[in-house]
């Protein structure tokens, strides 16, 4: 399935689920007080942080611009951040657009006209620019430099446009959708992992700071051990819990009140959920565990076939509860002792039904 697979109605529902790892409305606005603002305040992502630093303390003491950085990694786990962050560090401005936007190599033009020296571009997903923007960007990046063509036929005119030095920061979920010279011209690739628990646990008592709530260290690791790895979600369930707290506690987030806070919006002990347990459940009770056909196992939940695919599954495979394989999907023991049910004898002892593990 592309990229573009995600329909209008299901990006609505992944704005619905408190445990949607992107940012949709004015999510992004409480986002922006709670981003560290320098490498020193970032907690977590260790190798990228020395990565980084070590880029830009090297282009503070050329006196130049940092080469270009390409940030991959799932959404929520702060790509966004960094780039706003390598403009800070280098007190430079930050030009914000996406890939989407950049349809036309037009598009991209105007952009780069309006660059000052040492500006940082920053660019989300930027696997989805338009192949026309995205050749353009090939001569930008190297060069410093494009050619604006005026006209169209025989009368067409190239123009050449001299770009000041600056450095662009390109934010991609899918990086195996980069073309190849694209990617190569990208001086520093950083890829960020999922946070551990201990990790997000720091992450919310910190922006439990900023937000002024009251919080039990029980609580923070409560919350911290329900957030998928993701600290977007971390912080969007501290919302949660202090609004809870504030109406049915005495405002202070302690487990008890974290506990009870989740479980009233359907995310359980291991993050999951009412989407992610419904496909659990249906694998199990109602297919002997597999292995079913996504399709099949989409009507059974009511949902399209996209938000299981894009949705759902891919947490639940990391935390190995399910299995994609030739056959279709498949329960794995796991996901039985998550239900409290007991798995059927031998199932995963059948080597040939599982054969090379794929993601059709």
């Amino acid at each position: 399935m592309d990229d573009h697979a995600l329909d209008a109605a299901e990006a609505a529902y992944v704005a619905e689920r408190l445990v949607a790892a992107e940012a949709e409305g004015d999510e992004r606005v409480v986002e922006a007080a709670l981003r560290p603002r320098t490498l020193d305040d970032v907690v977590g992502q260790e190798r990228v942080r020395e990565q980084l630093g070590l880029l830009l303390d090297a282009a503070r003491a050329r006196g130049g611009v940092p080469d270009h950085v390409l940030l991959s990694g799932p959404p929520g786990l702060g790509k966004t951040t960094l780039a706003m962050i390598i403009a800070a560090e280098m007190d430079a401005p930050l030009r914000l657009t996406s890939g989407p936007a950049l349809t036309h190599a037009g598009d991209l033009a105007a952009v780069l006209s309006g660059l000052n020296e040492g500006d940082v571009l920053f660019v989300d997903e930027i696997h989805r620019t338009a192949r026309p923007a995205e050749e353009m960007l090939y001569m930008a990046m190297e060069d410093f430099r494009v050619d604006v063509v005026i006209g169209k036929g025989p009368g067409a005119t190239a123009i050449p446009l001299e770009i000041p030095p600056f450095t662009l920061v390109g934010a991609t979920t899918r990086a195996g959708l980069l073309p190849g010279p694209l990617r190569d011209r990208f001086g520093l690739t950083a890829h960020l992992e999922y946070y551990d628990p201990p990790e997000l646990d720091r992450i919310v008592r910190r922006s439990a700071g900023l937000l002024g709530v009251e919080l039990r260290p029980d609580g923070s690791a409560e919350i911290a051990g329900r957030s998928r790895g993701t600290p977007r979600i971390a912080n969007r369930l501290l919302r949660r819990v202090r609004d809870y707290a504030q109406v049915r506690a005495d405002g202070v987030l302690t487990r008890p009140v974290a506990q009870a806070a989740l479980d009233l919006f359907e995310v359980d002990a291991s993050g999951l959920d009412r989407l992610d347990r419904a496909v659990l459940d249906a694998l199990c009770r109602k297919f002997g565990g597999g292995p079913v056909g996504l399709s099949t196992l989409a009507v059974a939940v009511s949902e399209e076939r996209e938000t299981v695919e894009e949705v759902a599954e891919p947490f639940l495979v990391r935390l190995g509860l399910l299995a994609r394989t030739p056959r279709g999907r498949i329960a794995t023991p796991a996901a039985w002792a998550h239900l409290g049910l007991a798995a059927p004898a031998g199932q995963w002892g059948d080597a040939a039904l599982f054969g090379t593990v794929t993601e059709e």
